[in-house]
């Protein structure tokens, strides 16, 4: 034998120029005041998200001007366009120049890439392509109906499939996060188009109650709702890619009111199952930084695993901004 037998490799974000089609998160609503814009690295390039005077729905838009390629985070936002601070071009929240600062004649190709986006649970998400292939997923409750808690983490130097990779990783619910599992998960994991997921019934290292339903949506979007000792609650974690080989998470969760419950209750609820959820985090941090994801000797406790990694190999990659974004 000359080397280990592995599985086919896996394919990098950006490799050949292209990357996940998927909904990634750019910013906070909070962070986008009416008439602000924010520049934000994202597939190996720059983009730009700005709210208009109004304070309309944001807008997201490839980052460096038509004209020479100045940086349009820079820029201002003057009633409802996003004016270049260079010479002054403007453009519509739909990505199309409309003015010049000298006054000559717009170019009729004068136009910025235009991102489907949306904001949904406090945060803008931008698509990577021309047209979405699924929606942003939705809570069973609204916001007024609960307490939400919101963070942006620091840039980590690995890509998010990878780390949707340990969510999939079944036999690491034992080792090391030390589940005692009720049943296996295995044997409720669903593969969808644009999703994989799975049924986890199980007690955490400290003997405290965990019902809840995983999935991954797209290769990037970690979404957990159920119950912790009976009470439910969610934890959103989806990760934007600003380059290959990086990832930045976004962590939004919450838990609902319950009938005649303060806040402060229900915050104190919500410090437990952070406390929960971080401690998951934390066994996982050190290995994140450090692996070489090489599938390999794969047994048969990571059938799951390899049924993801399948789905990666096969979800569907593009990058239509690609000539606007550097």
């Amino acid at each position: 034998m000359t080397g280990l037998e592995r599985s086919d490799t896996i394919p990098g974000e950006g490799e050949g120029g292209v990357f996940s089609q998927s909904w990634f998160p750019l910013c906070l609503s909070e962070e986008l005041r009416p008439g602000s814009v924010i520049g934000v690295d994202f597939l190996g390039g720059r983009v730009v998200v700005f709210r208009g005077a109004a304070g309309g729905p944001a807008h997201v838009l490839s980052g460096y001007c038509v004209h020479v390629g100045a940086d349009l985070s820079v820029g201002e936002v003057v009633g409802e366009r996003l004016r270049c601070r260079f010479h002054g071009w403007e453009y519509e929240g739909g990505g199309g120049c409309a003015a010049t600062g000298i006054g000559d004649p717009v170019p009729p190709r004068a136009r910025l890439f235009r991102f489907p986006s949306v904001e949904r649970h406090g945060i803008v998400w931008a698509f990577n392509g021309e047209e979405p292939l699924f929606d942003v997923p939705a809570l069973p409750y609204s916001e007024e109906a609960m307490v939400v808690r919101r963070t942006v983490l620091e840039e980590m130097p690995v890509e998010p499939w990878l780390v949707q990779a340990h969510t999939m990783d079944l036999q690491h619910l034992s080792l090391p996060h030390d589940f005692t599992l009720d049943e296996d998960p295995n044997d409720s994991v669903r593969i969808e188009p644009w999703s994989v997921g799975f049924d986890l019934r199980a007690r955490l290292r400290g003997g405290a109650r965990f019902d809840v339903r995983v999935d991954i949506h797209g290769t990037n979007i970690f979404w957990q709702t159920g119950t912790l000792d009976g009470r439910w609650f969610f934890w959103i974690a989806p990760l934007n890619i600003p380059g290959p080989g990086r990832s930045r998470a976004t962590f939004v969760y919450g838990a609902r009111r319950e009938d005649g419950e303060d806040t402060a209750a229900t915050e104190a609820f919500l410090d437990r199952a952070r406390t929960s959820m971080m401690a998951l985090f934390d066994d996982d941090t050190p290995v994140l930084g450090t692996i070489r994801f090489r599938p390999g000797l794969l047994t048969r406790s990571d059938r799951t695993l390899a049924r993801y990694l399948d789905y990666v190999r096969k979800y569907p990659r593009d990058n239509p901004a690609r000539d606007f974004l550097t």
